[in-house]
């Protein structure tokens, strides 16, 4: 039994300004209609995985996920919810111990969820090498066969070759220098690091257990410990929280005797610059890729996304523009990778910026600040149909609402009041209530809120269907 395990953990931020924390870039549709989780769950049906899968995520990305594979008919196996990050190797122990509860002998595909993958004969043929060696035992990495020089991916050196299209694992290496990429490209001995993995639950945990003990008995602590409710996995949070974090291949894959690597020789991209999306993109005559509104002039090799508003360019050369409604980034192609810096000033400047975009995704919808003042606030939200928001209360504001589409159930204190375009109600201070979307279109209403404080934090949730009560 195969059972994908989908990594939807990590923050993109050399995606910035799109990526950003609360809204990372394996939720974005950033190469074609599809987000990059969509894309990842599509490509099992292709590879003959059929499994439905363990999906692995925070609490503030879980209903991104329920929603993102759902939309494309999907289903989800597991969903694991992690209390704070920890890197690949505990994550991945606690979806084989999950995994060794519940099948036989089941074998576990590791796929991150926000990578590009082209050539998929490729790689369901190394697929199918990799269950032959995990059958044995072994721990699979496969390696992408490199195209060019790259210094921003870590390589697998490859060692002797143990039958068609398997090899020893000799060792891993950190992302190289240039010159130093040069020469494991042209030795043909390297390969790209993907990230991607194939092993029995049982393999991998016997490693895990030998050479990361910690990470083993606190993985397995927190497993057992965790809270269940229907296919959702709650993880124990103070034994979690003693994990030490640790990636997979420090944890395991350089150390065991029993990696082996498959290459894969596939257009393959972890997505983790705009170079990356530049690489990947459909280019026109002069080698530039522009998304949305874009009008250039003598402009060559450039990468820009501009779908909020209009950005003309006159003269530029393998430049990166990206736009969004609160953001704007300019940066030299080749240095895109320095991307994560500027966000990690904007986190020393403790700059909003840095973590959330102008519209917050709720599991019930989205909401988007118009205009914020002294006193006053102005929203723009919208409520998918079915959904409803918490039953609640504010201390320190009140709330107006006029609907502009659709149709919402109000919860007034012990009131219900139907609202309809052009309808509106008035919440005072303290007033309990909520709003739901009965509809089949999505409810839209303008929320103007009016008080000595504004923050989100101004919420006592009574009630939710979501279970974000305090």
């Amino acid at each position: 039994m195969v059972i994908p395990v989908i990594l939807c953990g990590g923050s993109g931020t050399r995606l910035w300004p799109k990526s950003r924390k609360l809204y990372p870039k394996q939720f974005m549709p950033l190469i074609d209609d599809n987000t990059m989780l969509q894309d990842t769950v599509l490509r099992l049906d292709e590879l003959d995985i059929h499994a439905e899968g363990y999906f692995l995520t925070n609490k503030d990305h879980k209903f991104f996920v329920i929603s993102q594979v759902f939309e494309v008919g999907k289903g989800i196996d597991k969903l694991i919810i992690e209390p704070e990050p920890k890197n690949t190797a505990p994550a991945i122990a606690v979806a084989a111990f999950e995994a060794q509860q519940n099948f036989k002998v089941p074998i576990l595909l590791v796929l991150p969820a926000d990578h590009y993958l082209e050539g998929l004969d490729e790689f369901k043929k190394a697929l199918d090498y990799a269950i032959r060696e995990a059958k044995k035992g072994k721990l699979i990495t496969f390696g992408i066969v490199p195209n060019k020089p790259e210094t921003g991916y870590g390589y697998i050196k490859k060692g002797m070759k143990l039958s068609e299209g398997v090899y020893e694992v000799e060792r891993f290496v950190e992302k190289p220098d240039s010159q130093t990429a040069e020469e494991y490209v042209s030795s043909g001995e390297y390969y790209w690091n993907s990230g991607m993995f194939l092993f029995r639950a049982d393999s991998y945990l016997s490693e895990l257990q030998e050479y990361a003990p910690d990470i083993y008995e606190k993985a397995r602590l927190s497993w057992e410990k965790s809270k269940r409710k229907d296919k959702e996995i709650i993880l124990n949070e103070e034994e979690f929280s003693k994990c030490p974090a640790d990636s997979i291949d420090y944890a395991v894959m350089e150390k065991t005797k029993n990696a082996v690597v498959i290459p894969i020789n596939c257009r393959w991209s972890d997505v983790g610059s705009w170079y990356s999306l530049w690489e990947v993109g459909d280019k026109d005559e002069s080698q530039n890729v522009f998304k949305g509104s874009v009008v250039a002039i003598d402009s060559k090799g450039c990468y820009v996304d501009a779908k909020d508003i209009l950005v003309g360019t006159v003269g530029l050369e393998d430049e990166v523009v990206v736009v969004t409604k609160d953001a704007i980034l300019v940066s030299k192609k080749d240095r895109v990778q320095e991307v994560k810096k500027l966000v990690e000033r904007l986190k020393e400047q403790n700059r909003d910026e840095a973590f959330f975009h102008k519209k917050i995704y709720r599991p019930w919808g989205s909401y988007e600040t118009l205009e914020m003042g002294k006193r006053y606030q102005i929203k723009r939200i919208v409520v998918n149909p079915g959904a409803v928001l918490s039953l609640q209360k504010h201390f320190h504001r009140s709330e107006h609402w006029v609907v502009v589409q659709g149709t919402g159930i109000v919860t007034k204190e012990n009131e219900k009041i139907l609202l309809s375009e052009n309808q509106y109600v008035y919440l005072p201070v303290g007033c309990i209530h909520r709003i739901e979307n009965p509809g089949k279109i999505p409810l839209i209403f303008i929320e103007v809120q009016v008080g000595s404080y504004l923050g989100e934090d101004d919420i006592v949730r009574i009630e939710d269907v979501y279970g974000r009560t305090e």
